[in-house]
């Protein structure tokens, strides 16, 4: 079996014997630098000594997974009604597992009262206390994850619109290749979580991943392009639920002052920063969506397109809007769908229906947060693979019968598109309340990703965990909720936001950017020779040879065709990011051009 599968898959590690232990992880003379005494990320770290450490750290939440599995359990329920109450590893017999009860208390008190980010601080604590610290703030299920990952309203009410704009054919086939695609890139970044994660060096973001295989330059973009979606995210769904809101007030409200009202709304949503407790909110939101769906089928079933919001729809971007625009006697044009590509003069409205299909996948910018969060980050692919098939599924017959009914004239949000007023503001409000939770959502991850690696990082600021940390968060959340206002009533043109994040954002970390890692990832794990390794007793790594000619030696070792297909999987990836950047651009400036989008206005795009 290859080394990445025993990083992964393994059950044990034989080097944690208890002899050993005594003069390597216990209390010791140890020949080299502890791990909470190095920085938060420290250069001199290697890549062997952090696959050390990962192994050390799954053999041991197998043992607590064996402990759990001899325990009653609530089944396929833990998945339909997540547990808020569950606090974790660390709250199960310790004793049994030979580990030292007080200091597992020890180690939860340290996680809430010790300012980690404070090198001083943290040579206070002990090796023990340290690695209970970091086990004590993994407290996600599973099936939290489940609903974390489907907490989603950009992608199934997106979905009409790309058909829309792609056709019967071409949509159902790039859905489907984006579901496969977006599936795989979620197994590479779980195996390389799995591989570099660990309670000594714990792996708490998507840049740390790219840290630990590139370095600082790759982690910096990766945090840069993180904190942007995630903030325009929350924009976008502002803009959203602005909408909804101004459609629902049969726009009697302001629009700008709609938006006003979903933000402050987050200001008082934004206060809850575990995941674990999230997960009820996001069970919620996804049966709210599913509810949303129902409605606003059945009015598309039974009442005609909302021809008031036809220059939002699918049809406006496609052949100069001709399908989508009323003769001299005031009649729109019928209803029709396309079997192949819709008749276009360019190719911008297709790649502006493909980016929003992108948004159904756009969740594993976020699972390597989701997975620093769970106890046992072995069991993500259930709930990674659980959400991916429920989105294919759910959403892909949403997408198709919204298509089916409304043709061209699907908007954008779709539940926007329905013309039956009493259908509509029920569509409307589960659709508020369930884009509310979402928004929360990436709001908590941003503010996470910000927080952590610039104020805890760079300021030596109290982790979220302690009490000004807590009120560190308290804080920030009007200020990014704030911001979000801001760019979201600047730029209220809903189908040009989102083709802008995907194409610059979203694309890039489902499909672009795990193959790039993963090639890294798989060419030093394989460089990785029998009698080499990381030394705990003398923290020494040993290598026989190094640099260029030892990574290219790692990637024609054993799985080289795996490489040389993410290399493939990435370059494509790149350059469907770059078709559609350039749609994205092309689409925003038409937009403010042709006057249908303009900056803080009172009048809804939906008008």
């Amino acid at each position: 079996m290859s080394k990445m599968g025993v990083f992964a898959l393994e059950g044990g590690d034989p080097r944690l014997s208890t002899d050993e232990g005594k003069g390597v992880f216990g209390e010791s003379s140890i020949a080299y630098t502890r791990p909470q005494m190095r920085k938060l990320h420290d250069p001199s770290i290697t890549f062997e000594e952090y696959t050390y450490y990962a192994r050390k750290t799954r053999a041991e939440e197998d043992k607590h997974a064996d402990l759990e599995r001899s325990q009653p359990t609530r089944g396929f329920l833990s998945m339909i009604i997540p547990s808020k109450s569950d606090k974790g590893v660390t709250q199960q017999q310790a004793a049994d597992l030979g580990i030292d009860t007080a200091a597992e208390k020890r180690g939860s008190v340290v996680a809430k009262t010790v300012n980690l980010g404070n090198p001083d601080a943290r040579a206070q604590i002990s090796d023990e206390e340290w690695t209970n610290a970091s086990r004590a703030l993994r407290t996600a299920s599973w099936g939290a994850i489940f609903y974390l990952i489907t907490t989603d309203i950009l992608g199934p009410f997106g979905l009409p619109f790309a058909f829309a704009s792609l056709g019967w054919g071409p949509g159902v086939a790039l859905f489907t290749v984006f579901a496969g695609m977006a599936i795989y890139s979620g197994f590479l970044l779980w195996q390389m979580f799995m591989g570099l994660d660990s309670y000594e060096f714990p792996l708490k973001s998507y840049g740390d991943i790219a840290y630990r295989l590139y370095g600082q330059w790759l982690r910096i973009l990766f945090n840069v392009l993180q904190g942007i979606q995630l903030l325009l995210n929350v924009g976008q769904i502002i803009i959203s639920n602005g909408e909804a809101l101004s459609q629902a007030s049969k726009f009697k409200l302001c629009f700008a002052i709609c938006c006003l009202v979903w933000a402050l709304a987050g200001f008082v949503l934004g206060q809850v920063r575990t995941l674990q407790k999230f997960g009820w909110l996001a069970n919620a939101a996804v049966w709210i969506n599913v509810i949303c769906m129902i409605l606003t089928m059945a009015g598309a079933a039974n009442s005609a397109p909302n021809y008031t919001a036809t220059a939002s729809s699918a049809g406006n971007g496609l052949n100069g809007g001709v399908s989508v625009t009323a003769n001299a006697a005031g009649k729109y044009p019928a209803v029709y769908t396309s079997a192949g590509l819709p008749d276009t003069s360019s190719f911008v409205g297709p790649l502006n229906g493909a980016m929003s299909a992108v948004f159904s996948y756009g969740g594993a910018m976020v699972f390597p947060e989701f997975m620093s969060e769970m106890k046992r980050p072995r069991d993500f692919l259930k709930g990674m693979w659980g959400a991916q098939v429920f989105i294919y599924l759910v959403y892909m017959f949403y997408g198709m019968f919204m298509y089916g009914y409304q043709g061209q004239y699907v908007v954008n949000p779709s539940y926007l598109g329905v013309s039956k007023y009493s259908i509509q503001t029920a569509g409307n409000v589960f659709a508020m309340l369930s884009a509310l939770i979402a928004a929360g959502l990436y709001g908590n991850i941003g503010i996470k990703v910000l927080y952590n690696n610039i104020f805890v990082e760079l300021l030596h600021a109290p982790p979220l965990t302690t009490k000004k940390g807590k009120i560190a968060w308290a804080l920030l959340i009007p200020v990014y909720w704030a911001i979000a206002f801001v760019i979201g009533a600047g730029i209220p043109d809903f189908i040009g936001m989102t083709s802008v994040v995907a194409a610059f954002c979203i694309l890039h970390f489902t499909y672009t950017f795990p193959p790039l890692m993963a090639v890294m990832f798989y060419s030093k794990l394989n460089a990785m020779r029998d009698d080499e390794g990381f030394d705990p007793a003398s923290g020494e790594t040993k290598r026989h040879d190094s640099g260029i000619k030892r990574i290219m030696r790692g990637f024609f070792a054993k799985v080289w065709y795996i490489n040389v297909f993410n290399i493939l999987y990435f370059l494509g990836a790149l350059a469907l990011a770059g078709l559609g950047a350039y749609a994205a651009i092309e689409n925003l400036v038409d937009a403010f051009a042709s006057g249908a989008t303009n900056s803080y206005t009172c009048t809804s795009p939906v008008e």
